[in-house]
């Protein structure tokens, strides 16, 4: 009988323990057993605990099912087990690991980020002569990216005899999850020089790739490739990369495309990426409007889509729409309010300056609230000059437990608040606090892609090739603002230094030296797109404003939470950010 939930599994385990242990049943029982410890190992619907009661009763658990445990472990909630359970293999068990065995290893070290132990498995691996195995060499590249060594991950695949479509994708996949975007498209492009058939994996991986940095004209390159080879062209998956990708390029109207010529296989996913495009890209009735329609044709939405949602009421200032949805969303749409859609509406209202309104929220909310939570409220204090409730506020999350990149989060913004509020005496103790725990703040830096290459750069930066040129056009374009009588946002900077110095810190934030690079590289009236790691400082925002009115460009700046559209000197987002 096929097995479908614990029930009957619990039925056919009855029928074995009654039908007794003879020797014309045995073979009999041990298929039975055998299937009942695989269901209840591996199925959804099963019950790991019991799998493993199944597993001890055992007279002489094989190979099969020792790998069986491993990989169920290595897909539950706490993967360490699967560690765990290897050990006591190797200590107490006759049957020895195999190379179905390690890279189910080699994922729980990867989801739990312990690097010591994959690279003693490594070691095992290669004891054993299971290395040049594909599956365990692909196992391998992930796990070393997965645990930020790339440069291991590196190893493994140049060693590698018979490289394939996985063993890239992997290497390209892996790069993109440990943050380096950059190297995952090189490495794409190199694949594509080698000759190496792309396949639906790498195609996905690739447009995540674009999608962090803002790499347009790659992701495009990648978007014809699709339709040439028909690489996934009917997949869900690849459509919704390409509406991910097209969205945080800055290029709504081709994810619309996408979006629109998806005729029979539109899911969740896809929906819900193009509600948050639109969303993040100030189209927000628009994105309301696609949420109803999604609606009509009965597809449920998940947790993400009601998070797409509440960001356009956030995005849009809808503070009673943002509202309705927090305390509809279960009894409406089957979906528990997280964190996430928490922290939507309490950024909503912070910053429509409902502050008392917002800490209520966060008080009575049934979650624990996080630190993020609370650093939105207290940087919306200092937009709205509550340094009362900031500073009441700040007590309370110095008094919380932080990690390592909380404190530094956490400290930042601390410090932030002090001097925007002329403390500078409390502002050099919260510094001083992060020198202390060796906490550096990550700079700010600005993304901009020209002819298919991304440039990066930073604060002041001068390490550009063409920094001389970009510096020259920065001191145009300051001459051009003083005709316009354009006064700079001196209280953006957070420093205890004169006017001058100030201004002069401003004109060289990392968005304006990638402007300045973007209006040398492209020609006149074309688009210049920038991506941002962080929130845009007011200045910069001012800066773009009348910057596309007096070289008549449009501008697409996207930071940490939106898109703004730059034109004619105004923004989409109408000042409301």
């Amino acid at each position: 009988m096929e097995i479908t939930s614990m029930s009957e599994a619990l039925q056919l385990h009855a029928q074995i323990l009654k039908s007794g242990r003879n020797q014309r049943n045995h073979h009999r029982h041990q298929h039975d057993l055998s299937k009942l410890f695989t269901f209840s190992a591996l199925s959804s619907n099963g019950d790991l605990t019991y799998a493993r009661l199944i597993l001890d009763s055992l007279p002489s658990p094989n190979s099969f099912h020792c790998n069986t445990m491993i990989r169920a472990y290595s897909r539950s909630p706490d993967p360490v087990k699967a560690l765990h359970f290897f050990l006591s293999m190797l200590r107490n068990s006759p049957n020895r690991p195999d190379k179905f065995t390690y890279p189910f290893l080699l994922k729980s070290c990867a989801l739990l980020g312990l690097t010591h132990e994959g690279k003693q498995l490594h070691g095992l691996i290669f004891k054993s002569g299971f290395g040049s195995d594909r599956y365990v060499e692909h196992s391998l590249i992930h796990m070393y990216c997965a645990c930020g060594e790339s440069g291991h991950a590196y190893k493994v695949f140049d060693k590698m005899l018979a490289r394939n479509v996985i063993s890239w994708s992997s290497m390209i996949d892996g790069l993109v999850d440990n943050d380096r975007p950059l190297e995952a498209i090189k490495m794409f492009e190199k694949m594509l020089e080698d000759g190496v058939e792309v396949n639906e994996v790498t195609v996905v991986s690739v447009l995540r790739a674009c999608a962090k940095t803002g790499a347009l004209g790659v992701g495009r390159r990648v978007h014809e490739l699709v339709k040439e080879r028909t690489i996934g062209l009917k997949k869900a998956n690849v459509s919704t990369a390409l509406i991910d990708m097209y969205t945080k390029c800055g290029c709504i109207e081709s994810a619309r495309l996408v979006f629109n010529e998806i005729k029979f296989n539109r899911d969740v996913f896809s929906w819900t990426a193009t509600i948050s495009g639109l969303a993040s890209h100030e189209n927000c009735q628009e994105a309301i409007d696609l949420f109803n329609q999604m609606q009509e044709l009965s597809i449920n939405p998940d947790e993400r889509t009601m998070t797409a949602v509440l960001s356009a009421c956030r995005n849009a200032g809808w503070v009673s729409e943002g509202y309705t949805y927090l305390k509809t969303m279960h009894k409406k749409y089957g979906v528990w309010p997280t964190i996430q859609h928490y922290g939507c509406v309490v950024d909503l209202l912070a910053r429509a300056g409902h502050l008392s309104d917002a800490e209520e929220l966060i008080r009575k909310m049934p979650i624990e609230a996080d630190r993020v939570l609370w650093r939105t409220l207290i940087w919306a204090c200092k937009v709205h000059k509550d340094m009362n409730r900031a500073e009441r506020l700040i007590k309370h999350l110095e008094s919380l437990k932080m990690d390592s990149n909380d404190d530094c989060g956490s400290l930042v913004l601390i410090g932030n608040v002090y001097a925007s509020a002329g403390k500078w005496h409390d502002k050099a103790r919260t510094r001083e606090l992060m020198n202390k725990r060796g906490l550096v703040k990550s700079p700010g830096s600005s993304k901009i892609e020209i002819d298919g290459a991304v440039h990066e750069f930073i604060v002041g930066d001068s390490g550009h090739s063409e920094s001389e040129r970009i510096y020259a056009k920065l001191d145009e374009i300051e001459e051009k603002l003083k005709e316009e009588e354009y006064q700079p946002k001196l209280y953006e900077v957070l420093l205890e230094v004169d006017d001058e110095e100030k201004a002069f810190q401003l004109s060289h934030h990392s968005e304006k030296l990638a402007l300045a690079f973007g209006l040398i590289k492209t020609s006149p009236r074309t688009e210049i797109r920038i991506v941002k790691n962080l929130r845009s400082c007011e200045d910069c925002h001012a800066f773009m404003k009348v910057i596309s009115k007096i070289y008549e460009r449009d501008i697409i700046m996207r930071d940490r939470i939106r898109f703004h559209h730059f034109r004619n000197g105004e923004c989409s987002c109408k000042d409301y950010w």
